[in-house]
Formats: structure tokens, sequence, C-alpha cells
């Protein structure tokens, strides 16, 4: 009952600001505050409705043993929430690992309270009560300064929110993170898939809460068979952790036209997907022609249509990559595309030395 959306997402990275101009140069976010001093500091990146933290690796703390494990990667996935004290309560009371206590920045208007719990591996969830959704002075108020001049405006901006964080679990985890989620957050499960290819395979359930702003795709591979492409993220990785993010545009075809041409490669997908796929949906007001060579997926669900395209992993460890995404009215998450997924990432890492 308490929670309402994904209010940010923080990484910890070795360089906040090599890390920054990144984001800016490559997906179009715009750095718009920033807290702590050189070496030890965090950088707020905005694009539409959705947030970014890059929180810098110091010293020999927990941040820089975080980098060792797992290279740049997402520590917080912060939930916004209508009480923070109260779900921080009802949380550890219902069984959630307390990571640190609710703690209030600010007073009146700026006030926010903050709380974190554990979540899998080594990410953590942190509640997020807000009076106010202002400026970036009142993301954390006395904490966060608006950037105004030291790095680059984006050149374009394609994406308007976040869609997703797709989670990838070890073998035997996925029922234990289900239960966590619905017993201890009160979620639902919405959606389940299993895969299996030929060597390998993957089993997959998705969890919401009530008003769907804030879903979890979880993955964990089958005991069974060969070492398969989550397996390969989780030896990468160094454990569990968000595999992709997946970002909502209102135009893909010119948001992959935009990150092309700043050296975003895209996973191929097999001509024999496009072949079938009004076979598989029915007529589609789409140019299947223009959908192949953009390497769009299609899905549809009672609702509407569902266009996702996955970035190949732009990680030194191969691990994070990135999904866009456009609704047209769909509700769902690309149920039988996620076969195609699977096995586009399974040739992507069979490429790999």
């Amino acid at each position: 009952m308490y929670f309402r959306e994904i209010d940010h997402v923080e990484l910890w990275v070795e360089d906040a600001g090599a890390a920054a101009l990144f984001y800016v140069g490559t997906f179009g976010f715009r750095v718009v505050g920033r807290a702590g001093a050189e070496g030890q500091r965090s950088l707020l990146l905005q694009q539409g409705h959705l947030r970014l933290v890059l929180t810098e690796a110091s010293g020999e703390g927990p941040s820089a043993d975080f980098v060792r494990r797992h290279g740049d990667a997402v520590r917080d996935i912060a939930l916004r929430v209508t009480d923070a004290e109260a779900a921080f309560r009802d949380a550890v009371r219902r069984g959630a690992r307390p990571v640190s206590g609710p703690v209030v920045c600010g007073d009146g208007a700026a006030r926010v309270t903050r709380a974190t719990v554990a979540a899998m591996g080594d990410v953590v969830h942190s509640f997020v009560q807000r009076e106010s959704r202002g400026g970036p002075e009142d993301f954390l108020p006395g904490v966060y300064q608006p950037v105004t001049e030291g790095f680059p405006l984006p050149a374009f901006e394609p994406f308007a929110a976040l869609d997703h964080l797709a989670i990838a679990l070890e073998p035997g985890q996925l029922e234990p993170m289900v239960r966590f989620y619905r017993d201890v957050f009160g979620f639902h499960e919405s959606h389940e898939e299993n895969v299996r290819t030929g060597e390998s395979g993957m089993n997959s359930k998705v969890v919401q809460n009530d008003n769907g702003r804030i879903c979890f795709p979880m993955m964990e591979p089958t005991r069974d068979g060969k070492p398969g492409q989550i397996d390969d993220f989780l030896a990468r990785h160094g454990g569990p952790g968000v595999q992709h993010f997946a970002m909502l545009s209102h135009d893909i075809e010119a948001a992959i036209r935009a990150l092309r041409s700043r050296g975003v490669d895209f996973l191929d997908i097999p001509p024999s997907y496009y072949e079938v796929l009004e076979e598989r949906l029915g007529r589609l007001d789409l140019d299947v022609a223009r959908t192949r060579d953009y390497g769009i997926l299609v899905d549809r669900d009672d609702w509407g249509l569902l266009l996702q395209a996955f970035t190949r992993s732009m990680h030194s460890r191969r691990t994070l990559f990135f999904e866009v995404i456009q609704r047209k009215d769909a509700r769902g998450f690309g149920g039988a595309n996620i076969r195609a997924l699977f096995e586009a990432v399974e040739r992507e890492q069979a490429r790999r030395p």
C-alpha cells in the first residue's frame, strides 16, 4: 500500500565524472545536481521522469568493495513511498533486513524521509518519502546542490521514463525473491516465462506493485544443461544484480537512430523472427521491413503493441545493458519475445573471448 513508483536508481561507480559523461553523451541524460567533493561525490542525472545517481567509490569502504566485486553497477533501486517510516517498519517486521533506519533531510515543503532495506545480493531498496518534487536542491535537501555548468548539455533526449529493471538471480533464488516481494512489499506476480534452448535455459517471473509503476522482471538460470547467458552475467558481475534498464521512448525508431549515431550497437535478431511476425501476432500497422532493419521486437497484448530493442553491453565486464521500449497502449512485458532476447544474448555471449 505504501509503494508508488521508482524514485531513482543509484549506481556505485569507479569515476562519477567519467560515468556522467557516458550517460550524457550516449543516452542523453542531463547532470542536474551534485553532492560531496571530488573523490567522494555523487552526481544526479535526469531525463524526463528518470533519475540516476552516480556515486563515486572512495577509499577502502563499502563502495570501493562493491565496485571491486561488480564494477560500475546498480546499488540502490529507490522506491517512492507515501510513508517511509511505516514502510520501513512493516518491511522489517515482515522479514526484510534493515540497512539504515529513517533519516529526515530538510523541513517544510522540501522535507525528505529515507530508510533502506536489503534486497538481492548487494542491491538495496531505499524508501523515499517526499513532501516536494521540486528542483535538484530538493532531491536531498542540504545535501545536493544544482549543477549549472561543468558538464555538456545533451544533444538529444530520447527517453521519457524508466519502464522496468530486469534482475538476474542465482539458481534456486527466483521463487524466494518472488515471495520476498509478495510477502514483504505486497507486490504481485504478473507474468511467468520459462525458456529452454538446445543447451541452456532460464526461468523468469515478473513482480509489480499495485499501480504497475514498479516492475521487476527477474530471471534465474536452469540447473540442467550448460551454463548460459544468465550464468555468464552472474560470473562477470560477481553475483545477482540488475542486468538491464528498460527506458521508455515515445518514438523507438528515432531513439535507435540517435543511439546508433553515438556508437551504441544493438543485438542482432534473426531474419526468421520477422518472417513469422504477422503469422504470430496478426496483421500489424507497422512496416515489418523497417522493424527488421531497426532490430525491433514486437509483441501484442489485450491493450496494444509493445516495441523493444536491446543494446549490446558497453560495460567493461560485458554485464549491464539497456532496453529501448515503446508502448502503443500495451501493458505487458513482451513475454513472446523473451525467447528471442534470450537467444540473441546467447549468440552475443558466444562471440566473446
